[in-house]
């Protein structure tokens, strides 16, 4: 199986990157794992609704070019399903048994995802309603993801 975690910006936190390093290199027995940067646009901080729906649309352009016709994306959304790591273990299970062997997990900039790149997304899924940084949420996605493929064979997880 392949996951693919296709985020908007360049990760800078160490402490993040060393994160998502290692949960990565925890994966390498179970599946094959992949982060994909595209870059963001740069923009000022006091942008109109208008202007902010184009840096979604450039970005999600981005987001678009990489994805594969035969891949299953997830977009990490405010609005999305909120799932247990139980339900995400076996989405997973379900995906790689009779869905696809190739998932795509989609992390949005700092303003989110283009309406494209939502349409795109077979699912929609949420970690809460509180707003995270999108940087922090790729080390948490990458956790969640190691946890369910120990959940799924049955391995436990040692903190």
């Amino acid at each position: 199986m392949l996951i693919q975690l296709i985020c908007v910006g360049k990760l800078k936190e160490k402490y993040l990157t060393l994160g998502i390093a290692e949960y990565a290199k925890r994966l390498t027995p179970y599946l094959k794992f992949q982060m994909i940067e595209v870059a963001d646009e740069k923009a000022p901080d006091n942008l109109s609704d208008a202007e902010v729906i184009q840096v979604k649309v450039r970005e999600g352009e981005r987001i678009l070019a990489q994805i594969k016709s035969e891949a299953h994306v997830i977009a990490l959304a405010i609005d999305g399903k909120l799932w247990s790591s139980e339900e995400l273990a076996a989405e997973i299970d379900r995906l790689g048994t009779y869905g696809t062997s190739h998932v795509v997990f989609v992390i949005g900039g700092s303003h989110g995802l283009s309406d494209d790149v939502m349409r795109r997304a077979q699912q929609r899924m949420s970690f809460g309603r509180m707003t995270l940084p999108h940087q922090l949420m790729r080390l948490v996605l990458v956790e969640q993801v190691y946890r369910a493929v120990k959940i799924n064979r049955g391995e436990p997880y040692h903190k």
